[in-house]
């Protein structure tokens, strides 16, 4: 391990500011709150899903703003394959599946984007079955050649549904894809809210991460469905101590986003408490802070 402690990079999820932003606003307020790096969202609405079909001079106008804020987009929250799954039995919305991975990859690509993060559904809004991850893992298979040719990472989200809710059944995929460009991203919320133990995850699949995301969740029961979303940091049940423990004794020095939304005008000062939350937890782990004082 390196003498000297490194901080990790820290990001900021695009939806935890305000949707009505341009993005100089939300460039400047990221900077202002002390993150490195901005990771944008291409969802299954109309509204950022057209993102993936910027003319050159708007990705080009875009990237000059993060140049001029030194604000990088360095990862992407790809989340459109839920509404056009790799795994679908309607050929048409896995064709279109990857005509979305060819644009993203070259959004991507184009705007200096380095991560791609994957929601880890075979399908969504249909029955999932082994033919369904059957078409998933060579959808994957696919895009991971294509991630390869641009040098874009992908990397799998484990996600709040049972499908791929841990980084064990992750490393059970990444056999079958089999790419150095087919990596994982955990949310270790999601993690914890499926009742697996982060610490032994984390352990188990570190060579293979690519970003983490720190997210606060209420677990799974027999008598609750749990709560994925919606939780300022240190609300929830995730053992964050634990977990910057763990990344200090495997030496894991990967990117780091806060995932959390912005549904109310409290929005700012939960960024600000997660921040101060989050920084309680290095310092449990003897790690330096995320964010100034």
């Amino acid at each position: 391990m390196f003498q000297n402690l490194q901080r990790h990079r820290v990001g900021l999820y695009e939806k935890a500011l305000p949707n009505r932003f341009s993005w100089e606003e939300k460039l400047k307020t990221t900077k202002q709150l002390g993150f490195d790096f901005l990771e944008i969202s291409v969802d299954e609405s109309d509204e950022r899903r057209c993102r993936l079909d910027w003319d050159d001079e708007t990705i080009y106008a875009l990237r000059h703003q993060c140049e001029q804020y030194a604000m990088p987009l360095q990862s992407m929250c790809l989340s459109a394959h839920r509404k056009f799954p790799f795994g679908s039995a309607d050929p048409e919305i896995r064709k279109q599946a990857l005509l979305h991975m060819e644009k993203a990859i070259a959004l991507a690509y184009k705007l200096g984007i380095r991560t791609i993060q994957l929601a880890g559904y075979d399908v969504y809004y249909e029955p999932s079955n082994h033919v369904s991850h059957q078409r998933f893992i060579e959808g994957m298979q696919q895009s991971a050649k294509l991630a390869e040719r641009a040098g874009v990472m992908l990397a799998v989200e484990i996600m709040d549904t049972d499908y791929l809710n841990s980084l064990s059944k992750f490393e059970l995929l990444r056999r079958e894809v089999d790419s150095p460009y087919f990596t994982a991203y955990p949310d270790v919320g999601n993690i914890s809210g499926w009742n697996y133990d982060v610490v032994t995850e984390l352990k188990l699949s570190k060579p293979h991460i690519t970003q983490i995301h720190l997210k606060d969740t209420y677990r799974v029961t027999p008598d609750s469905q749990g709560q994925f979303r919606d939780l300022v940091i240190g609300e929830g049940e995730v053992d964050f101590n634990s977990i910057f423990t763990t990344l200090k004794q495997t030496d894991c020095v990967v990117p780091l986003v806060i995932e959390m939304w912005a549904q109310d005008d409290n929005w700012k000062q939960n960024i600000i408490t997660a921040q101060h939350r989050l920084n309680q937890a290095c310092d449990h782990a003897n790690l330096p802070k995320l964010f100034a004082a």
